[in-house]
């Protein structure tokens, strides 16, 4: 279809990349937990926008920029890493306001921040960009006519089986919210979730090209 091949297996492909711990992952979860299901699918709209961006990179060859200049790969790295750890801290400021203040400083953030903030974690990581330049081309035939036609293609089919899946995972997540009836468990969400974006932000910054 469309110059592409192998769609099933494709499809499985993106599924395990899905179902692998990271960042949109635990932001997604985070962020369902901080203000239910709302705020769980804004989470997940702003990180498949994010992908919208990586799919265009890939198809009209920004992302081999990143493959092929260190500097460039670096710059997008590190400015990723400083947004995750803009993101912990804000959290951990929340998780470290007395138990007066926790309350008002851990209320849910706008939809709108939250899509943002979602679109950034995604959009900022140029491993995301390199596995899209990766992943996408060995689904695409050799002989196929329009390859940049084949690579949105295959760009559109990740962001709707990735949107798929948070949803799932949204609607999965959100009813645990409902058991947190103490302000300690909101902190210790919000702190729990700045170390975990820390050491993503760590990780991600320590990423050769």
């Amino acid at each position: 279809m469309l110059g592409t091949h192998d769609l099933a297996l494709f499809a499985a492909t993106v599924f395990v990349l899905n179902a692998t711990p990271g960042v949109d992952m635990a932001y997604t979860v985070a962020s369902t937990l901080r203000g239910g299901w709302r705020q769980g699918a804004a989470a997940a709209v702003g990180i498949v926008s994010g992908c919208v961006v990586h799919t265009l990179a890939a198809a009209f060859g920004l992302a081999a920029l990143l493959a092929t200049s260190a500097e460039a790969f670096t710059s997008v790295k590190l400015i990723g890493a400083g947004y995750l750890l803009y993101v912990a801290w804000g959290m951990a400021r929340a998780g470290l306001k007395p138990a007066a203040a926790a309350a008002e400083v851990s209320a849910p953030l706008s939809l709108g921040r939250t899509v943002r903030q979602g679109f950034f974690t995604n959009a900022l990581n140029p491993k995301v960009a390199l596995f899209f330049l990766a992943l996408l081309p060995q689904f695409i035939d050799a002989d196929a006519p329009h390859k940049t036609l084949a690579f949105l293609f295959l760009g559109a089919w990740f962001i709707v089986q990735g949107l798929l899946f948070l949803l799932v995972l949204v609607a999965a997540v959100a009813p645990l919210r409902r058991r947190q009836p103490r302000p300690w468990v909101g902190r210790s969400l919000n702190l729990g979730g700045a170390g975990l974006f820390t050491l993503l932000a760590a990780k991600l910054a320590l990423t050769k090209p």
